[in-house]
C-alpha cells in the first residue's frame, strides 16, 4: 500500500477490531511504500499523464520487463519517479548487457562446444571464491525478499549475473579451447559452472519474471530450480551429461526511437490544458480563445471529473478574460489594440535550446544514480545545477531546487 493509507492500516482499523473485541486477527506487519511519480509530474488517469495497464500492454513491451522496471524502481525508502528513458537503460543494461548476455553466452558455449552437454567439473579455488561470492548474494537474496524489499532482492540478482560475466571474461574460456587438454578441461568447467549459475538465475528470477524464468528453464532442459531458504547456498543444479535444449536470446533492445514515441504518447492533456495564447493577441483573437476556452471547461464539467482537472481551465479562462479588457481599453484610448500574455525574458529560441539541455541532463543524472557509483553521477549533478543556474539567469524565473532524497524526520 501506498504510505496515505498507513495511519489507517496501521491505527484507525486495528483500533475498531480492538473495539469490537470478538478475537480478530491483529495486523503484524504492513508493507508500504512511498509515492511513485511520473517523469517530473505526477500520474493522472483522468489527464492520460502516465502509463497505466492496458497502456503498458499496448506499448510492446513484455509484461516481465515491464515487472522488472516496476520493482527496480519501486519507491521503498522515498518517493521515485518512472522514466522511461530509465526502463530503457535498465532494459539494454542490465537485463540485456548483463543477464541475458551471461546465461546466452554460457549456454551458446556449451551447445556449440559441448554438443549441449553439461561438461565434467573439476573444481579449483577461483571456482570456490566464485561460489562463495554468488552464496553471499542468495543469502542476501532471501533476507530482502522476506522484508519485503523487492529493490534489493533484483540487485542481489543482477550481482549474481554479473559474478558470471566477470568470471568468463577473466577465465576466457575460448581461448582455453583451443590450449592444452589440461586447459581444455578447465574450460569444461567455466561452462558447466556458468550454465549452473544460469539455472540458479532463473530459480531467483522466478518471482520477478516468470515468463523468462520458465524460458530459460526450457533453454535448460529442466521443470524447475530449487532453493533451500533454510540453507541457502548454491548447489550442482545441472549434472555433468545433463543435455540442455536450444538457447535463445531472452531479452531484447529498446530503441530509444521507440522511447521517445510512447513518452509522447503519454505524455498526457497537460501540454493543450495550459494552451492559453501565447504572443501577442488582438481583441477578435482573445475573443475566439475564449470561446474555445469557455467550451473546454463546460465540457470537463458536464464529464463530471474531479474539481483538480477543471479547475485550471477555469483559471486559463478568466486569464484569457482579462487580458480581453485590457485589450478593449487600449482599443478605447486610441492605443493599438493588443496585449501580450505573459511569457519568459530572453531570447525563446535559446530558452528553448536550455530546456532541453536540462531534461537530457536530468535523464542522464537518473540513470547514472540508478548504477549507484557517487564518484560518476555527482559531476553530473552538477552540470545539470549549472543548466538551471543559467535558465534562472535568462528567463528570470527560479529553477526548482533539486530533490535532496531524504525525508525530514519530525521531532
Amino acid at each position: 500500500m501506498a504510505k496515505d493509507n498507513v495511519p489507517f492500516h496501521a491505527v484507525m482499523f486495528p483500533s475498531s477490531l480492538l473495539a469490537s473485541n470478538q478475537g480478530h486477527t491483529l495486523v503484524s506487519h504492513i508493507m508500504a511504500t512511498e509515492y511513485l511519480n511520473y517523469e517530473d509530474g505526477k500520474f493522472s488517469k483522468s489527464r492520460g499523464i502516465g502509463v497505466f495497464g492496458n497502456d503498458a500492454q499496448d506499448t510492446g513491451i513484455p509484461a516481465d520487463v515491464w515487472r522488472f522496471y516496476l520493482a527496480s524502481a519501486r519507491p521503498e525508502g522515498q518517493d521515485s519517479s518512472f522514466s522511461w528513458n530509465d526502463l530503457a537503460a535498465r532494459n539494454n543494461s542490465e537485463l540485456l548487457n548483463n543477464l541475458g548476455n551471461f546465461v546466452n553466452r554460457a549456454l551458446v558455449f556449451c551447445e556449440k562446444n559441448f554438443n549441449s552437454v553439461i561438461p565434467q567439473m573439476s573444481l579449483t579455488k577461483d571456482d570456490y571464491i566464485l561460489l562463495a561470492l554468488v552464496n553471499r548474494e542468495i543469502k542476501g537474496y532471501i533476507h530482502s525478499l522476506e522484508k519485503a524489499k523487492l529493490r534489493d532482492g533484483i540487485r542481489h540478482i543482477l550481482s549474481v549475473s554479473r559474478h558470471g560475466n566477470q568470471f568468463m571474461q577473466s577465465t576466457q574460456p575460448w581461448v582455453l579451447l583451443k590450449g592444452s587438454a589440461e586447459d581444455k578441461v578447465r574450460a569444461a568447467t567455466i561452462i558447466g559452472l556458468s550454465c549452473n549459475l544460469a539455472c540458479l538465475l532463473a530459480t531467483l528470477l522466478f518471482p520477478y519474471m516468470p515468463a523468462t524464468a520458465r524460458n530459460l528453464y526450457e533453454q535448460l532442459n529442466v521443470k524447475s530450480g530449487r532453493l533451500n531458504h533454510e540453507n541457502p547456498s548454491v548447489t550442482l543444479l545441472l549434472q555433468a551429461g545433463h543435455k540442455i535444449a536450444k538457447p535463445v536470446p531472452l531479452f531484447t533492445k529498446i530503441e530509444q526511437t521507440r522511447i521517445d514515441e510512447l513518452k509522447k504518447k503519454y505524455c498526457g492533456t497537460q501540454e493543450s490544458s495550459t494552451s492559453a495564447p501565447q504572443g501577442t493577441l488582438d481583441v477578435n483573437a482573445l475573443n475566439e480563445a475564449i470561446k474555445v476556452q469557455g467550451e473546454k471547461v463546460r465540457a470537463l464539467k458536464a464529464s463530471k471529473v474531479e474539481k483538480a482537472v477543471w479547475q485550471p481551465e477555469v483559471n486559463i479562462l478568466l486569464d484569457l478574460k482579462k487580458k480581453l479588457a485590457e485589450a478593449e481599453a487600449k482599443e478605447k484610448n486610441g492605443e493599438v489594440g493588443s496585449v501580450k500574455t505573459e511569457g519568459v525574458k530572453g531570447d525563446p529560441a535559446a530558452v528553448k535550446e536550455l530546456e532541453d539541455q536540462i531534461a537530457k541532463q536530468g535523464e542522464k543524472v537518473r540513470v547514472l544514480k540508478a548504477a549507484g557509483d557517487a564518484s560518476v553521477w555527482k559531476p553530473e549533478v552538477e552540470t545539470l545545477l549549472s543548466l538551471k543556474k543559467k535558465l534562472t539567469e535568462l528567463t528570470g524565473v527560479p529553477a526548482p531546487a533539486p530533490a535532496s532524497g531524504k525525508s525530514k524526520k519530525k521531532k
